[in-house]
């Protein structure tokens, strides 16, 4: 299972994400937003407190994101081999 080793929220609603593997990938959380579960992320100040735990990304109050959808729907930077 892929697992996400670190998380930088930016401003435009996206994730930069380090993965187990080495990959790195951004991912775009715009086309959530309007998902209930994830109405209170639309607050930047929100948003920014995004972190990983669990090998995935987490927010307060239980909101998390599972990191197979990470990975599949984000597009690929680079990768460093570790």
């Amino acid at each position: 299972m892929i697992r996400v080793d670190s998380v930088l929220p930016g401003e435009d609603y996206t994730l930069r994400l380090r993965f187990d593997n080495g990959e790195i990938r951004f991912f775009d959380m715009r086309p959530y937003l309007d998902l209930p579960i994830y109405r209170r992320l639309e607050n930047p100040g929100f948003f920014a407190l995004a972190h990983t735990d669990y090998g995935t990304v987490v927010w307060p109050d239980e909101i998390d994101i599972a990191p197979e959808t990470l990975y599949a729907h984000s597009e690929s930077v680079c990768a460093i081999r570790t």
